[in-house]
């Protein structure tokens, strides 16, 4: 165990990284931000290990961003321990239930996305008078066809399983609870293969996006700064905390 809220579980040359605060959905506060970073450091570092499956249970992948925690982050891994981590692993998401938010923004890391039919993904962030800071805007549109992603950021909607295998989001869909057992045999088909040839196919993907991301970020940041300074932001986030409708003023 990397910390009571995220397990590890090492089958063969496949390390499996589970998520375990199943009272809050699986949010992230800077303990599982922390236990999930430690995982994906032993993961790049362990030459035994050639693959990562990323799961949060058999109810819910995450809820991204404990909102009473605040935001979570690594030097290492950036926000969430994983969001602007380079690695040479694949990492295999294995989504069960809502992956929302900032869980989305998880997935959206990862290189390949098992899914069950419990599965649904979103970007809300615009409920609360926020944005997605953690990647969403600029890998949404990456991952998604343009108007679709456009429709999650500015609708806050949501995107259930079936849709998301047809617009290229999900590599696979399986039935409730089979989510962690086809992703590990993913995984394990993978470490069949030549490792050299794995490791270097995800530099060269990587690469192919370093100045797209770079830029990503910098726009992202710039929207953030202009969020924070709002009074939106505020009342969106007090809002969902009182479980209250907000009192949008635009300002």
């Amino acid at each position: 165990a990397m910390s009571d809220k995220v397990h590890t579980e090492v089958r063969g040359r496949v390390l499996v990284i589970e998520l375990r605060r199943p009272e809050k959905r699986n949010a992230f506060d800077q303990e599982v931000t922390d236990g999930l970073s430690a995982a994906l450091d032993l993961l790049e570092d362990d030459p035994e290990l050639r693959v990562g499956v990323l799961t949060g249970g058999p109810s819910s992948f995450s809820a991204g961003t404990d909102l009473r925690a605040g935001s979570s982050s690594t030097p290492r891994g950036g926000p969430y321990g994983i969001v602007r981590r380079r690695r040479h692993a694949p990492l295999i998401a294995a989504v069960e239930g809502p992956a929302l938010g900032g869980g989305t923004e998880i997935v959206l890391a990862c290189d390949l996305v098992v899914a069950s039919t419990t599965a649904v993904f979103g970007l809300p962030e615009v409920e609360l008078g926020l944005v997605p800071n953690c990647a969403g805007l600029f890998r949404a549109p990456r991952a998604l066809p343009l108007n679709i992603a456009r429709e999650l950021l500015l609708t806050g909607g949501r995107l259930d399983v079936e849709r998301a295998e047809r617009l290229g989001l999900v590599n696979r869909i399986v039935p409730a609870g089979e989510a962690l057992g086809a992703a590990v045999v993913m995984a394990e088909q993978i470490c069949t293969l030549g490792p050299v040839a794995v490791r270097e196919t995800m530099r060269a993907l990587r690469g192919l996006y370093a100045e797209e991301d770079e830029r990503g970020f910098s726009l992202t940041d710039a929207a953030e700064t202009a969020i924070q300074a709002s009074a939106d932001a505020q009342e969106g986030v007090a809002a969902f905390l009182e479980k209250r409708e907000p009192r949008w003023t635009g300002r």
